[in-house]
Formats: C-alpha cells, sequence, structure tokens
C-alpha cells in the first residue's frame, strides 16, 4: 500500500507539529482493513520539498509508533524522500535512539532501494544482521546459530523490539514465532 504524502497533506512544504499531528489523524483513517500477512505501507514523500523535524515526529513517527503498536501486519515505511527530509529524519531517530525504514519505490510500487536510519544497539544490530542472512527463522534457531550463553527469551526480546519498530515482520505458528525482512533489500542504517 502506498500513501502519497503530498496528496494527504495538499502541500509540498511540511512544518510545524500541529500540522504533523493533523496528517497523522488522515494517515490513521486511511489506513482501511487490516491485511492478513505481513505488507509494506509506503508513506510516500516523492513531491514533498521540505518536512521539518517537529511534522515529521508529530505525523510519521506517531504514525509508525500507532501502526506498530497495536500489531498490525501493516509496517510503514517511508518511501522516495529527498536527502534534506531524510536528514530530518536521521536527526530526529537518532535523539530518541530509534530507527526508521526509508525506501526507494517505484511507480508500480516495488521496492527498489531500502535501508533503515538511526542507530541500533550492538545486539540488535546482531539480531537484525542474522534475520536479513538467514531470510525466516525462530528466537531459538538463533541461538543455535551463535551458540552462545544468551537464552532464548533475550532473543525474543530481540527480534520482538525489531517487530515492533517495522524492521522484521513476525507471524505466529502455533506456540512459535518467526520473523523475517519485511523489507528484503535492507542495509545497515546511518
Amino acid at each position: 500500500m502506498i500513501f502519497d504524502i503530498a496528496e494527504f497533506a495538499g502541500v509540498a512544504i511540511l512544518s510545524g507539529a500541529p500540522s504533523g499531528r493533523q496528517l497523522y489523524v488522515r494517515l490513521i483513517e486511511a489506513l482501511g482493513e487490516e491485511p492478513a500477512m505481513p505488507e509494506p505501507l509506503f508513506l510516500d514523500f516523492g513531491r514533498i520539498e521540505v518536512a521539518t523535524a517537529s511534522y515529521l515526529r508529530e505525523s510519521v513517527l506517531a504514525f509508525r509508533t500507532f501502526v506498530r503498536g497495536r500489531k498490525s501486519n501493516f509496517y510503514p515505511a517511508v518511501a522516495n524522500a529527498n536527502a534534506d527530509v531524510i536528514d530530518e529524519l536521521v536527526e530526529i531517530v537518532h535523539s530518541r535512539g530509534d530507527v526508521l525504514m526509508v525506501c526507494v519505490v517505484g511507480d508500480d510500487g516495488t521496492m527498489l532501494r531500502c535501508r533503515y536510519v538511526g542507530k541500533l544497539d550492538p545486539m540488535q544490530q546482531l539480531t537484525f544482521d542474522l534475520v536479513n542472512r538467514e531470510g525466516e527463522t525462530t528466537a531459538a534457531r538463533l541461538m543455535e546459530i551463535e551458540n552462545s550463553q544468551v537464552k532464548a527469551t533475550a532473543w525474543n526480546n530481540r527480534l520482538a523490539s525489531l517487530s515492533n519498530m517495522g524492521l522484521l515482520c513476525e507471524q505466529s505458528r502455533g506456540r512459535t514465532k518467526t520473523y523475517r525482512p519485511i523489507f528484503a533489500e535492507s542495509e545497515n542504517g546511518r
């Protein structure tokens, strides 16, 4: 699914927390029916010239937090943002100790490139890299791969954290949760 942010906002220059909260409400109203399977939800900034940190904090980050907080099958990511907008996002996520997916998406919705901005702690980074390498895995499998003293519970916590950030998708299969990259072309952030 792709949301054209310029269409939602009605302008190409996005500024101010109050305006950001208005976009947040519009995005939530537009969500529609929950998909049966995990699905990227691209917030397309392709026609946006400028977006301030306060606007992005109150709209994009608040929306991502809302969607992931309810364990939705939608996984929000910023798409087609210019360098200035990405720089604002980097400043926000770094100051919060957060991360956010940013992608380049074609007109047909095909994901061309994807990476996260922000910084993961070393154990989250290790977990993210292992899941990207394995493709789909469980906490028990990561414990086996790493052959360390770290228990499955710690791996589960790291995986759940990465899912809450929208970097990995989580699916339940009976009592077991599996995790896989939702943005298959993921690269390390900055």
